[in-house]
């Protein structure tokens, strides 16, 4: 479990012992992150969608399953382990679109004919084990969902987010943000 007092320096240690490991793409787990959360700031998002996009994967981090249980068939849910662990100390508006984006991605092949097209092989590899495409009853529910909007713009940063050699911020410019989002979650207790 995460703690409000240590939590920013917890995700931090994390992606210092575990950030430098591939996931099955072309870059590493802090560059994923990192490029995620960039293209957040360059799309002017809001802070909260900023923070969810950096940590989105820090599930896979949490959990040695969560890393690379789907190269064994096994979905280890690490966008669920993820955002309960970070529920302790950030609000819904960055949990929820981390709890959906795996979602978002099967929402997005049942919904668009081209998008299972643009995933990496890692990326279709994972969706197997999580369901594959959605039904249309599964449709239905996640536009339902009061974060669908927020879900979808993460996958797709998940999904842009994948490339070698793209300039990002540090991990360290992130805390002030990281922190005074802890802080709202904390003063609203």
């Amino acid at each position: 479990m995460l703690y409000p007092d240590s939590m920013v320096a917890e995700i931090f240690a994390t992606f210092a012992r575990h950030g430098a490991e591939s996931y099955g793409e072309n870059v590493t787990q802090i560059d994923h992150a990192l490029q995620c959360a960039q293209l957040a700031v360059d799309h002017d998002c809001a802070d909260t969608l900023v923070a969810a996009a950096l940590l989105h994967d820090i599930g896979r981090l949490l959990e040695p399953a969560g890393n690379d249980g789907e190269h064994y068939g096994i979905d280890a849910r690490h966008e669920d382990i993820g955002a309960r662990a970070l529920a302790t100390c950030f609000p819904p508006t960055v949990t929820e679109p981390i709890r959906l984006h795996v979602a978002a991605k099967r929402y997005l092949c049942a919904v668009d004919a081209g998008y299972r097209a643009t995933l990496s092989d890692a990326s279709l590899s994972s969706l197997a084990v999580q369901g594959g495409a959605m039904t249309d009853e599964e449709v239905v529910r996640f536009r339902a969902e009061p974060f669908f909007a927020e879900a979808i713009l993460l996958r797709r940063f998940d999904d842009w987010g994948k490339r070698t050699g793209c300039p990002v911020a540090a991990l360290e410019s992130y805390r002030p943000l990281l922190d005074a989002l802890i802080s709202t979650k904390v003063r609203h207790e």
